[in-house]
């Protein structure tokens, strides 16, 4: 689905509010900048704090220092009323992400912190009921590759490749039909360079499954539900449905960029967005395979267009048929629960409601968190 399909692609990116510090019309003294040696790693602000066991974001509390290596996920140079810089990043590790500021030096660490480069940083995470959680950086530098192990960096799925794979093949052995069989086996057959990259593809930059693993989790989930739902309302080809459902983000293997620490959209993915990508995937297949029906090609081929549901979702039809309406809404329906596997394990120990999200338009209540 769209990342939710409350919004089209590419995603929009939320408006930030600016930071009370950044309205300060004096800034505080800039920290110091460290030299540039030949040798040196990289260039950094301050000095490096003492060795600390590193802590993973979720588990940081208000007043907690930070010095550790983290994923840049994002960066954005801003500017104060005055003119001057300041750097806004977006840092991540397994267990999700963070903001994270700096007042001085901006433009230098700014060219460090590239999206998806591990970086040492310190600093001090504090909570503001107004600004929220973030972490407010004296140092950063380029990591060394020592320090970090990236399973610690990136977001992992709940289920393992293993899992996931068996349930998924489990699934394509129930296709019946056997064009729709054929069609399916020429993404999804073992040691296929097409499943090479499918089962590793996230499946969004932020929103839901934003990790390795991700597109598969999703794209299983959904098309076992559909599986499950065609057969209570009549009329449903389930063949159609859940191929259609297999098939409906393929084209989220070219619409985004292969680095599990800063996933972002591909040119491909900004140019064309994912929902012709994967139109011209599949109709590239169904040519490929002799004498394919056309009535099936076209049925399928519809699922993929329609599934974000209208146009101003970013589909270029909305859907006219029962299996491209069921597999709308159980897509829909799994990126927005999606969002809640993601709230949470970002959400401080102890909160039981997230901040306003974007994705579900409100905020989110975990009931367990507050019988807790």
């Amino acid at each position: 689905m769209n990342e939710p399909t409350l919004f089209p692609t590419p995603e929009p990116i939320a408006p930030e509010p600016v930071a009370a510090e950044a309205l300060a019309e004096e800034p505080a003294a800039p920290a110091p900048i460290a030299p540039l040696h030949e040798n040196s790693a990289a260039p950094a602000i301050g000095e490096p704090g003492p060795p600390a066991a590193r802590v993973a974001l979720a588990d940081l509390e208000d007043g907690q220092p930070v010095n550790g290596v983290y994923a840049v996920r994002g960066r954005e140079l801003r500017r104060k009323r005055n003119g001057e810089p300041w750097l806004r990043l977006t840092i991540g590790d397994a267990s999700g992400g963070a903001e994270a500021v700096c007042w001085e030096g901006a433009e230098e660490l700014y060219a460090i912190a590239a999206p998806g480069t591990p970086v040492h940083l310190t600093g001090l995470f504090e909570v503001s009921e107004r600004w929220g959680a973030k972490v407010k950086l004296n140092g950063l530098r380029l990591a060394e590759q020592h320090e970090f192990s990236s399973d610690d960096l990136a977001p992992p799925s709940a289920a393992s490749l293993e899992t996931l794979e068996r349930d998924l093949r489990a699934l394509l052995a129930t296709i019946q039909d056997p064009q729709l069989s054929s069609l399916l086996d020429s993404f999804f057959a073992e040691g296929s360079e097409a499943w090479a990259r499918f089962s590793e593809a996230p499946a969004a930059k932020t929103y839901h499954q934003a990790y390795r693993h991700g597109l598969l989790e999703h794209t299983l989930s959904v098309a076992q539900a559909v599986s499950a739902a065609a057969n209570f309302f009549p009329g449903i080809d389930r063949d159609v449905a859940v191929t259609g459902a297999l098939l409906h983000d393929i084209g989220k293997t070219e619409a985004y960029n292969d680095d599990p620490l800063a996933i972002d959209l591909t040119d491909a993915g900004r140019l064309q967005g994912e929902i012709p990508l994967g139109y011209y995937l599949v109709r590239r297949r169904i040519e490929d395979i002799p004498g394919f029906d056309p009535h099936l090609a076209k049925c399928v081929l519809h699922i993929i267009l329609s599934h974000h549901g209208s146009l101003e979702h970013g589909s270029p039809v909305v859907p006219a048929t029962r299996e491209a309406v069921l597999v709308h809404m159980i897509d829909n329906l799994g990126g927005r629960l999606g969002s809640f596997d993601r709230i949470e394990r970002e959400l401080p120990a102890g909160e039981s409601w997230s901040r306003f999200d974007r994705a579900l338009s409100g905020s989110a209540y975990f009931a367990a968190r507050a019988a807790a």
